[in-house]
């Protein structure tokens, strides 16, 4: 059922991202995710960046016509709510790698600072396109015990290139018990390769089109999985079974296209 909030915060993060903060109490867990609707217009799915506080948050890129259209709430606007739903990330690996592209870090974000609260061990690789981009730079480095590096695209920080590169010196330099990452599908897929080669468990949180986020409606449908109920957490060893995976999406009408 759906809630009606009123957004109490609105924050920038990069120029192009906000967070904004609303009171909403049912639990969730870190890597789940809710279905915002902004009156008149879509309901698109959002992964919690702040989930465990009453004052919850979303964090907000723009990227199509809806989440342009939420960039420019202010507080006191009302929003509709529901969820949580998905599964989240097992917060047991005690030597954590975290891989974040773009947008991905609202996911990583919480979900590694939970696993740092119970004792985990915490490195992180951040990438964006430029350093303006970096999303939650602050916060990762702050809950990143193991370290945080960074890339960007254009070489405004860190190294000049992709964060897979980093993330392959990372494994080639280090032992972990598992790797976290969010991102561009083509990014994931590269990542799934390299964690294979190094016999690190990895899991992906996977980005979608969804709707009903109950598994009726199939627009998430996912080689023999949904997202919305199956994900958006996946182990890199199911992914791989997935001809889709990085290669092809669907549409908001539902139709297979290039990824």
């Amino acid at each position: 059922m759906r809630t009606i909030v009123r957004i109490d915060e609105k924050h920038w993060e990069t120029p192009s991202t906000v967070t904004l903060r609303f009171r909403y109490p049912p639990a969730a867990r870190p890597g789940q995710f809710v279905m915002l609707w902004l009156p008149g217009d879509d309901e698109i799915p959002m992964s919690l960046s702040y989930p465990s506080d009453e004052l919850k948050g979303v964090t907000v890129k723009a990227m199509g016509d809806t989440s342009r259209r939420l960039l420019d709430l202010e507080p006191g606007i009302q929003v509709g709510i529901r969820g949580p739903y998905g599964n989240s990330f097992d917060l047991s690996p005690r030597r954590l790698l975290v891989i974040a592209g773009g947008s991905g870090g609202a996911t990583l974000a919480p979900a590694a600072e939970s696993l740092r609260q119970k004792g985990g061990s915490v490195t992180v690789a951040l990438g964006a396109t430029t350093a303006k981009e970096l999303l939650f730079r602050e916060r990762f480095s702050a809950l990143a015990d193991g370290g945080l590096e960074i890339a960007t695209d254009d070489g405004t920080m860190g190294h000049r290139g992709y964060v897979t590169d980093v993330a392959a010196r990372l494994l080639s330099e280090r032992t972990f018990d598992a790797l976290w990452t969010c991102g561009p599908e083509v990014m994931m897929v590269k990542l799934t390769r390299l964690a294979e080669k190094s016999r690190v468990p990895i899991y992906c949180s996977v980005e979608r089109e969804m709707k009903c986020a109950i598994s009726m409606c199939d627009a998430c449908a996912f080689g023999p999985f949904h997202v919305c109920s199956d994900g958006p957490v996946f182990e890199g060893s199911a992914l791989h079974k997935i001809p889709d995976f990085g290669a092809f999406k669907r549409d908001p009408s539902g139709r297979r296209v290039r990824a």
